[in-house]
């Protein structure tokens, strides 16, 4: 059973106008890994339920996690104002991360606040993987913290202002990206989309999804999405994205 901890916040720093990045020194962090999530506590006793934000990067050796999540709520505009030094209930690490496959030319995707975990599965992989990012505009953020994982880097971008004008997989196809294992993490048209693809080239395709949380442990059944089996827990088709996920085989899920 995961145990909730107080953490202390070893750098804060605001990525762009909406993004920003939380690093907590706690224990969730030696037992990480790629994919997982946490649920992060505000001390407003008036929000009682966490939220759950997905894990970017893990140090194992300063025990630390680091989170890149957006603002949209008063959640996590809190979170943006912690300080340095401040300290953060937490639970985790939560849910089931990414297990990468033998593949010769693995692609990981991320799209908006998707982008994030997908760096630590870039890390561990040691950049032996193409990268493909999705973006609203030429505001990129943790663009060079995957290049330095050695990673090829492709960038799409709603607006063309940078890359591939277009989506994800736009991006792809443009730059004929080899590919014969897919790892994704972002809004669900672009997972449905990706879905398509890994069918059309039939290869593997793993989605990271999202959806709001409450106890994060799948007690609550709060956050379920429809999937092709029958879950032996709720004994109709659905999975529990806290528990069960969030990462799942493409063809598990409806998107």
């Amino acid at each position: 059973m995961k145990r909730r901890e107080t953490g202390i916040v070893t750098e804060y720093a605001q990525l762009t106008d909406d993004i920003f990045r939380l690093v907590v020194r706690c224990e969730a962090a030696m037992s990480a890994v790629p994919g997982q999530f946490c649920n992060l506590y505000m001390k407003d006793s008036g929000h009682l339920l966490p939220r759950p934000i997905s894990i970017c990067h893990i140090d194992t050796k300063a025990s630390e996690l680091t989170f890149v999540y957006r603002v949209v709520g008063e959640g996590t505009k809190a979170f943006s104002k912690l300080d340095t030094g401040a300290t953060i209930d937490l639970l985790g690490p939560l849910g089931n991360g990414f297990t990468p496959i033998d593949a010769v030319h693995p692609v990981l995707v991320g799209g908006g606040v998707g982008v994030p975990p997908m760096l630590g599965l870039a890390q561990a992989m040691e950049g032996k993987c193409t990268v493909v990012l999705g973006y609203r505009t030429a505001e990129t953020f943790l663009l060079e913290e995957f290049e330095k994982t050695g990673a090829t880097v492709v960038i799409a971008t709603d607006d063309g202002s940078h890359g591939t004008h277009g989506t994800v997989v736009d991006a792809i196809r443009e730059n004929d990206i080899d590919l014969d294992v897919i790892y994704s993490c972002g809004p669900k048209p672009m997972l449905r989309a990706l879905k398509a693809l890994a069918e059309e080239k039939n290869i593997p395709c793993y989605v990271s999804m999202e959806e709001r949380m409450a106890c994060g442990v799948g007690a609550c059944l709060g956050c379920v999405c429809e999937t092709k089996d029958v879950d032996d827990h709720s004994k109709v088709h659905n999975k529990r994205i806290c528990k069960d996920g969030p990462v799942f085989e493409a063809r598990e899920v409806i998107l």
